[in-house]
């Protein structure tokens, strides 16, 4: 299973034609593989998975993050902990994974 970040409209249009490009080719990228299926959730729904609520800010989800996966975040760029969170939420989402607390 892939599991992507549902596209949101961004206030700037670069932003939105890079996310737009990037998500282009995660996708191409994951048809090529062999019995492969593209989840996607929306946003509330990765942080709700991972932080507890889907309100949740972005440094509450990298927290999360760092302490789900025993990392030290200091140095990780947003744009991996985003996409770790969402990796963490298809893990969760797809199977019957608990995590302790």
């Amino acid at each position: 299973m892939i599991a992507v970040e549902e596209i949101f409209v961004a206030r700037d249009p670069r932003a939105a034609l890079r996310m737009g490009h990037a998500r282009g080719v995660a996708l191409l990228a994951s048809a090529t593989l062999e019995h492969s299926r593209v989840v996607e959730y929306p946003a509330n729904t990765v942080k709700q998975a991972v932080a507890g609520r889907g309100g949740a800010a972005k440094e509450q989800v990298r927290y999360m993050v760092g302490k789900l996966l025993a990392l030290d975040m200091t140095n990780v760029a947003e744009d991996a902990s985003d996409a770790l969170a969402v990796a963490i939420c298809g893990a969760l989402k797809g199977s019957s994974i608990v995590i302790p607390s």
